[in-house]
């Protein structure tokens, strides 16, 4: 395979994977959009709502995904991210805390149930999973796991990986921007490096490009992927957008952002430019396609 593969891509081209009011032709056009930024291979992702939502959500994009023959090309699987998060400040970053709570195996089911079984990648906290209930449920049905809008401790994500977990979902975001300086969740990621793979946002913004090449020094590239969270105005350039719950500010760094700059709400930047910021800190040709391309792949099994 060539061309970037992106594990989370909440919305594209003007397009949002996330609206209740998604058609064919919007997620075609989203589609040869991202095809046009050069991404081979994508899982659409459904972030956190009410489990109904989710549902109505997920079953949504399975049908597209049906329908439309460059789709299941495209697109191998779907991403679930939420509702399962730590619910505080920073940890649920742009999550609505009014649909965040515990995981249930059986509510995790219904989101598997509504997506046909396309579901590739969950993201949860471990800390919000008691007993590991719902990602041994994931582990039996062979969907790859990752950590997220988690302030698991050491043990817990060592617990989380002894039952299946295998990823983490943007190292360095999903967390406060105060925290301990040593004891931390971005340490404990680091950490682990050698049983999980980081997925990291390379705008520049989410992580400064000086902290993306400290992480990526300490991490090893062959552990690392690159993921955009790209939302709907991604490929659309700096303005003003209103998406879903959002009305958003996208500048000229390609960050989302609250009208009052108060928060991150994803980001808006395409691949090939990550792959440009990747070049900036010295990243050689050949890794950046391990991180963009050959590292999602790995990870993904696929």
């Amino acid at each position: 395979m060539s061309g970037y593969f992106d594990l989370q891509v909440n919305g594209y081209g003007g397009v949002d994977f996330n609206s209740d009011d998604l058609t064919a032709e919007d997620f075609a056009k989203s589609l040869e959009a991202l095809r046009r930024d050069g991404v081979e291979q994508f899982l659409p992702t459904i972030i956190t709502d009410t489990i109904e939502t989710m549902c109505e959500r997920l079953s949504r994009l399975a049908q597209l995904r049906e329908r439309l023959p460059v789709a299941r090309q495209m697109i191998p699987g779907l991403h679930v991210e939420g509702p399962f998060l730590n619910e505080n400040d920073g940890y649920r970053g742009a999550h609505p805390k009014d649909a965040i709570h515990p995981a249930e195996p059986d509510e995790m089911q219904q989101l598997l149930d509504a997506a046909g079984g396309l579901v590739e990648l969950a993201t949860l906290a471990p800390e919000r999973d008691a007993s590991f209930k719902t990602i041994d449920l994931l582990a039996r049905n062979g969907i790859k796991i990752s950590a997220g809008h988690t302030d698991a401790t050491l043990d817990q994500l060592n617990g989380a990986i002894d039952h299946g977990l295998s990823l983490f979902t943007h190292v360095g975001n999903g967390c406060p921007m105060q925290m301990h300086r040593h004891d931390n969740i971005i340490q404990r990621a680091l950490s682990l490096c050698d049983k999980l793979f980081l997925t990291f946002i390379a705008d520049g913004t989410h992580v400064p490009l000086f902290a993306l090449k400290n992480y990526l020094s300490v991490a090893n590239p062959e552990r690392c992927i690159v993921v955009t969270d790209a939302i709907a105005p991604a490929g659309l350039g700096p303005g003003r957008y209103k998406f879903s719950r959002w009305d958003l500010l996208i500048e000229q760094d390609l960050v989302a952002r609250a009208p009052d700059r108060s928060h991150f709400v994803g980001s808006a930047i395409t691949m090939r430019q990550s792959e440009v910021n990747l070049k900036k800190i010295g990243m050689s040709a050949e890794t950046c396609i391990k991180l963009t391309q050959t590292n999602p792949r790995a990870a993904m099994g696929i």
